[in-house]
């Protein structure tokens, strides 16, 4: 409407001084409501067409859009193995610290491995403390062996020695059952010493490596019971927490809650513009915008970043081949801003309903000493035609309260 009211400034009303002061034609006489068409004739098309031409070069040059928000990220809370909640620890709502426990579930299980584990250890320990007596017991085997094979050496030694003086005095049969009784007790003796050797290697080796595995064994049992508690990973807020003791939270299907970062969402803007804008959206170029959260302000911004890709043509991987005609309508260029000045979005609650314009710049431009007239004058007709623009966007942000309270009665 702003468009075409300036427009016919320019074709609608020189048309009619002309019939009215050169040809005399009068309204409510020659021009009336019937012949309005007929004697405005070249006005009104003059005026359509510059209309026309007026609102795509705003448009083009100095894009708007009504799909910003100060988007803000969230976080699931969810559990790394399924569970029934046993206690919660903070209410509908609140702020919470990294490593605050938020949910606690039952963990009767994960409490049974753990003290499973904890009596292994203490069964390898006195096993170790077994070992160590059997070493003590294998040393005095050893002693008793190597003593009852001294004993059967030294009469065999002297039996023999007799048996050489005279035969007659120690018959052969005694000789051999003497030989006989010193190789059971030399292999007596190497039994102890393997018992030993055995001990020693359990207590030294065997023992030792069931420990660790024990102690393995208890720290998996004690990670186990650890994901039990759900913990904040961030600072944050937890908002319409509505778990309680009894639901059954799932990581695929059922989280507990939702966690949103401190400082989420505050300091920037997220806009989608349209694709056709996709040429004259640059990072650098001047920017407003206006919140529903805190009205009747206009927030100047700067566009920091520009999307490369547009979110609705991603393909995901799957069993079946894709037909174009059936993905989603055509999306929009992903434009990040952020306040000119310090403190610009203070008062825009994150996720706030936003309406932002970006302004073409051609200063630059302008001031080149290669720039031919045509395009000289072009640019500065495109600058000029942005404060029509700003214009649209302080009427919608004086208007959009009473609209919003009053004409629709929210």
């Amino acid at each position: 409407m702003l468009e075409l009211l300036l427009c016919s400034i320019f074709t609608v009303l020189p048309d009619y001084l002309y019939r009215r002061y050169q040809q005399g034609k009068r309204i409510g006489h020659e021009i009336n409501l019937y012949s309005v068409w007929y004697e405005l004739r070249y006005g009104i098309t003059a005026c359509l067409m510059l209309t026309v031409s007026l609102i795509a070069l705003i448009f083009y040059h100095h894009p708007t859009s009504t799909n910003v928000t100060a988007a803000f990220r969230a976080i699931p809370i969810v559990p790394e193995i399924n569970g029934r909640v046993a206690k919660t620890f903070i209410g509908l709502s609140a702020d919470v610290k990294q490593g605050d426990p938020i949910v606690q579930l039952d963990s009767s299980r994960q409490e049974a491995a753990l003290e499973v584990a904890q009596r292994r250890i203490a069964e390898i320990d006195a096993g170790i403390v077994l070992a160590k007596s059997e070493i003590a017991k294998a040393e005095g085997q050893i002693q008793q062996a190597q003593s009852a094979l001294d004993n059967v050496q030294d009469e065999l030694s002297r039996k023999q020695e007799l048996n050489q003086r005279n035969s007659s005095v120690v018959s052969q049969r005694e000789l051999e059952r003497l030989n006989l009784t010193a190789a059971e007790r030399r292999g007596a003796l190497a039994a102890a010493k393997a018992a030993k050797d055995a001990a020693e290697t359990r207590v030294s080796t065997l023992l030792p490596a069931e420990r660790e595995s024990a102690e393995a064994a208890l720290h998996q049992a004690q990670v186990e019971l650890d994901k039990m508690t759900i913990r904040a990973g961030i600072d944050g807020r937890i908002e319409q927490f509505t778990i309680r003791p009894g639901d059954y939270v799932n990581p695929f299907m059922r989280p507990a809650g939702v966690l949103v970062p401190k400082g989420a969402g505050y300091g920037r803007l997220v806009a989608g513009f349209a694709q056709i804008e996709g040429q004259v959206l640059k990072e650098g170029m001047v920017a407003e915008a206006s919140c529903a959260s805190k009205p009747w302000t206009v927030i100047p911004l700067v566009v920091t970043r520009v999307q490369d890709y547009v979110a609705s043509g991603q393909v995901r991987s799957s069993d079946q081949l894709i037909d174009t005609s059936r993905m989603a309508a055509p999306g929009t260029i992903t434009v990040f801003l952020h306040p000119l000045y310090e403190g610009g979005l203070d008062g825009v609650l994150p996720g706030s309903n936003c309406i932002a314009n970006a302004y073409t710049n051609n200063h630059d431009k302008l001031h080149s000493p290669d720039i031919g007239l045509g395009t000289w004058i072009y640019l500065h007709i495109v600058d000029t035609v942005g404060l029509v623009h700003a214009m649209l966007l302080r009427l919608q942000t004086l208007l959009f309260p009473i609209k919003q309270l009053v004409l629709t009665g929210h």
